[in-house]
């Protein structure tokens, strides 16, 4: 119980590269921190009704993931302090979060950016604290008069240029998995549907990251199975001089 007096789960500290295997906290939590990790997307929830509050303070993050709302439909703060979103609209899909009523984006390259604070109080018609400061009516006036103007519209298309579509490896088939046909990936994931346990579900699955079928051994990438076949040829060569 945290002072709130709300279930936390904390998860600091761990180098955390993503979000995964939420599911087995069977939504039990109101809050999670990951704090001081190495998450660079935010995406991977399932779909947790419980959950209000989320720290992502320290990490990596870059990109946002569309339709969160289908996953954190009660979220209602999100704590994403010294990350590195970039352009103002990196934090578009955050705008469909129902009840997101307090926002951190400070010490992120975004919170520097020319009409930020408007720009957040226009699209987030909801939101009560943007970094840790009351938005105010007046901002809210201000943000509404310039972006339905004219000049705010081409603001906004700059913006929505501007915004990062590709996060560099982040939607590049993993070369490990490559190996497989479709049919071994299908009898890997039929197997990971009936399973019988947490256990066994994430080992079929570290199965089919690697590579890897069930009964047999794992398949190497091109890059180290060409590695092997070098060496083993090195170790020939040498075998023969000696």
């Amino acid at each position: 119980m945290n002072p709130c007096r709300d279930r936390e789960l904390d998860l600091r500290g761990y180098k955390i590269p993503q979000i995964e295997n939420l599911g087995a906290t069977l939504d039990q939590f109101d809050t999670i921190d990951f704090s001081d990790n190495d998450i660079r997307k935010l995406d991977g929830f399932p779909l947790l009704k419980r959950l209000k509050c989320l720290f992502f303070n320290n990490n990596r993050i870059v990109r946002i993931s569309e339709n969160m709302e289908q996953y954190l439909p009660n979220l209602e703060s999100l704590i994403l302090t010294n990350n590195n979103i970039s352009e103002l609209g990196d934090i578009d899909p955050l705008t469909t979060l129902p009840k997101l009523k307090t926002l951190s984006l400070m010490h992120n390259p975004v919170a520097n950016k020319q009409h930020y604070r408007v720009y957040v109080a226009f699209k987030f018609p909801e939101l009560r604290l943007l970094d840790f400061r009351k938005i105010k009516q007046k901002e809210r006036d201000e943000a509404n008069t310039l972006f339905k103007s004219k000049k705010g519209k081409e603001i906004q298309k700059e913006i929505s240029r501007k915004a990062k579509t590709f996060v560099p490896g982040g939607n590049m088939p993993d070369p490990k998995v490559t190996n497989l046909n479709p049919q071994e990936i299908h009898k890997i994931r039929e197997a990971i549907k009936n399973a019988s346990s947490l256990q066994e579900v994430e080992r079929l699955t570290r199965m089919l990251q690697s590579g890897q079928i069930p009964g047999q051994k794992p398949l190497q990438p091109p890059s180290q199975a060409n590695g092997q076949q070098d060496q083993d040829e090195e170790m020939e060569t040498d075998g023969g001089n000696n």
